[in-house]
């Protein structure tokens, strides 16, 4: 028995230090990118910083913050991401809870074409189309309407709507309660752990929209964070933001690229440990049926 408890202990500190190990190594990219963005011109050009920069250089930021064109691209993410994520949360639900009642007659067809979407698309170019000839084209709900509905997303929560117990939903029936009603006063509250899964779901696809604003978007006032970070990256700062005052030394390039990949991750990444705790809890709710 002793030497049982002392091979379990052991292996216990086994399994603890290998995935420290493995767990630092994930953090070292990101503690990286973050010391570059605060790293001085002579210790990135010298190198004499290994994990962390001496001394704070907070000028690739400053350079960001003094320019109109990062919050401009800042202010086109929000509205997005929020607004994306509403319609997104709206129509997935609204459509789930259709598609999980059994007395819907059409349930079955609107369910065939939710699985057709999701294995058969129309294209790129056929998509491209449909936007241009809808008048979408150089306006952010480009971004929103196209994608407005995931196919997965909206089984999966079909999934969680019918685990709630149809005994619940006659209930509010007798009671004189509408489609409505039921909707939004029983099915909603009782799918707060699915709905903020695939809240964080939506906003983070929503705010890494990327190849189809590259598609719709063609004025630079419209752009998203992605595709300013892509031209910070690939181009280069002074074809980006706007000249600082005459006299007032320039970042290194490598700073203010590293500073725009910090501030275009740090709200999602923000916002995500607010909805940790419904993650795991929504998804295995909407995978198994009660």
């Amino acid at each position: 028995m002793r030497t049982s408890n002392l091979s379990n202990r052991l292996m216990d500190t086994i399994v603890i230090v290998i995935l420290t190990l493995l767990t630092l190594l994930c953090l070292m990219p990101i503690v990286n990118v973050v010391a570059m963005s605060f790293a001085s011109l002579n210790e990135i050009v010298s190198g004499n910083f290994i994990l962390w920069p001496k001394q704070l250089d907070w000028k690739a930021y400053h350079y960001i913050f003094n320019t109109g064109v990062f919050f401009s691209s800042l202010r086109n993410t929000v509205w997005i991401t929020v607004v994306g994520t509403i319609v997104n949360l709206a129509v997935t639900s609204l459509l789930a809870y259709v598609c999980s009642r059994q007395r819907f007659s059409g349930r079955r067809m609107l369910l065939f074409m939710v699985l057709f979407s999701m294995l058969f698309s129309g294209g790129m170019i056929p998509t491209y189309l449909v936007v241009k000839a809808t008048g979408l084209m150089n306006t952010l709900w480009a971004l929103v309407i196209p994608t407005a509905v995931s196919a997965f997303n909206l089984l999966v929560m079909r999934e969680f709507f019918e685990s709630i117990h149809e005994s619940i939903i006659e209930s509010a029936t007798i009671d004189g309660c509408n489609d409505l009603g039921i909707f939004f006063k029983i099915v909603l509250p009782l799918s707060i752990p699915s709905l903020a899964t695939f809240t964080l779901f939506y906003a983070v696809s929503n705010w890494n929209q990327y190849f189809s604003a590259i598609l719709y978007l063609n004025k630079s006032s419209l752009w998203p964070l992605q595709i300013l970070l892509r031209q910070v990256v690939l181009i280069g700062q002074s074809d980006i933001y706007s000249q600082l005052s005459a006299g007032e030394a320039l970042p290194m390039p490598v700073s203010t690229q590293m500073a725009t990949v910090v501030l275009a991750s740090a709200p999602i990444v923000v916002l995500y440990p607010f909805l940790q705790r419904y993650f795991v809890k929504g998804l295995s709710l909407g995978a198994v049926k009660g």
